[in-house]
């Protein structure tokens, strides 16, 4: 792991924890975790290894991140306050992001050790991943998936509260705010 790894795992994580107070949802609450991902993808991901077991590594790796996105996106609060979206990350969905980046930054960690690489060996080839690529492409995948998928998630709920705002805002005074969902 280098010093630029552990800065790119730091920054996701504090990005969540500072989403632990309400902030509004604007263009910079989107982008600033997009640009971040897509560094990494942009900066580790070659391609895509397709030998053997490595797609099915992959998939996996990346269908966990869409599962982690979605619950991440449903346990952070969402409400509409004067006509705008506002987020709240819950202590559920900041455990969430950091039980799926320590997962990350943990196996990055030991499988750079000798102990933790002869392992990770061991089992690739008894079950026919052919390349350590293999591993790269799945966890970022993993990490780009629950990315866009968390934020993707939180802005359709946004978006339907705004709706559905817009067609009652008879019923709700101007100013008070429509409750969490």
């Amino acid at each position: 792991m280098t010093l630029t790894d552990w800065i790119i795992d730091l920054a996701l994580l504090l990005i969540v924890f500072r989403q632990l107070r309400e902030e509004r949802l604007t263009a910079r609450t989107l982008l600033l975790p997009l640009a971040i991902v897509g560094w990494v993808a942009h900066s580790y991901l070659h391609d895509i290894p397709t030998a053997g077991n490595d797609t099915v590594l992959v998939a996996a790796f990346a269908a966990v991140g869409v599962v982690f996105g979605v619950l991440g996106g449903l346990l952070t609060r969402v409400r509409t306050l004067d006509g705008h979206v506002h987020i709240k990350a819950t202590a559920g969905a900041a455990a969430l992001w950091v039980v799926s980046m320590g997962f990350r930054l943990g196996f990055a960690v030991w499988s750079s050790h000798a102990s933790g690489a002869a392992h990770l060996g061991r089992f690739s080839a008894a079950h026919d991943i052919t390349s350590g690529q293999a591993w790269v492409a799945a966890l970022v995948l993993m990490a780009l998936g629950e990315v866009v998928v968390r934020l993707g998630t939180i802005v359709v709920r946004g978006q339907l509260m705004l709706a559905r705002g817009n067609r009652n805002q008879a019923a709700v005074p101007a100013g008070r705010p429509n409750t969490y969902v």
